[in-house]
């Protein structure tokens, strides 16, 4: 599986911490910044690379970080192909892949509180299939035609 990550600077060490769990799980990283610390960046110079390419289909699924995890989220979300869902706990990442067939993780930084809470949702997102059926019809309701 191929997955998209970027954040802005209230994300870097969970970013860092997803890449290690993920790389060790033989996941297919693509990594499109931020990476350092002590500098401020606008998160939508990171969020618009990594959504472009699961709208692409480059990448399977896509996850964000910034500080409420709203703004990345917004921004991802500009994309048509693009369902990013802001988690903040293991069951909304279950409902947001199981109902929503999100394809983006959008992480609040200043929100989640552990990082095996962390992996634990990040986990949940890639481990939950979608379940169609009445989902199915209500997210073929979500793009404007």
């Amino acid at each position: 599986m191929k997955i998209a990550i970027g954040s802005d600077h209230t994300g870097v060490d969970y970013k860092h911490l997803i890449i290690g769990f993920l790389v060790k799980k033989d996941y297919h990283i693509r990594d499109f910044g931020f990476s350092s610390h002590g500098k401020k960046v606008d998160y939508p110079d990171f969020i618009h690379p990594t959504a472009k390419s699961v709208d692409k289909g480059e990448m399977d699924f896509g996850i964000i970080i910034c500080g409420s995890g709203n703004g990345a989220a917004m921004t991802a979300n500009k994309y048509q192909n693009i369902r990013a869902a802001l988690v903040w706990n293991k069951e909304i990442a279950f409902l947001a892949r199981r109902h929503n067939n999100a394809n983006v993780l959008s992480l609040p930084a200043r929100f989640v509180e552990s990082k095996k809470e962390v992996l634990e949702i990040v986990e949940m997102f890639l481990k939950t299939d979608f379940e169609g059926g009445r989902h199915k019809i209500r997210i073929e309701k979500i793009p404007i035609k």
